[in-house]
């Protein structure tokens, strides 16, 4: 499986970002809908906060899949769905990150289309999609970490 030893404390320092992003998208959701969306501040930082969040775990996600699989693919949805077929994460939460690539997607690229409505439903009920990557990659790291050739 090692083609090249994982830099462990770079995926650490990315899952560490990606929870301070959490901590923060966590903070506005705690705001009632209506002084969310009576901020036009709050949508942009719900914005920026989930895309930074969800960049830093396919990044996470490309490094390990290059590391151990030599895998060079720079799409979203094909490193989410490579995740899953090599077992890094849980089939189910596989086909999540497919979608949360797409949504990616469509926030870099269709930036116009999104409503600060459909910012304000993502806070309050997908931000476990972000928390169940954290504990898969960890687990991952822990099985990669039990496994690898001591240096």
């Amino acid at each position: 499986m090692v083609i090249s030893r994982l830099n462990t404390a770079r995926i650490q320092e990315n899952l560490s970002l990606i929870g301070s992003y959490l901590e923060r998208l966590h903070r506005l959701k705690n705001c009632t809908r209506d002084e969310f969306l009576g901020d036009e501040r709050n949508p942009a930082a719900a914005e920026s906060f989930l895309r930074r969040a969800i960049e830093a775990m396919f990044d996470v996600g490309r490094h390990i899949l290059a590391k151990t699989y030599e895998f060079k693919s720079l799409e979203y949805k094909e490193v989410a769905a490579a995740l899953a077929e090599k077992g890094i994460v849980s089939p189910a939460f596989g086909q999540t990150l497919v979608k949360m690539a797409g949504y990616r997607n469509r926030m870099v690229h269709y930036y116009k289309e999104i409503k600060p409505e459909e910012l304000d439903d993502i806070l309050r009920n997908d931000l476990g999609d972000i928390e169940n990557f954290i504990r898969e990659i960890e687990a991952f790291l822990k099985s990669y970490l039990r496994q690898a050739p001591k240096s």
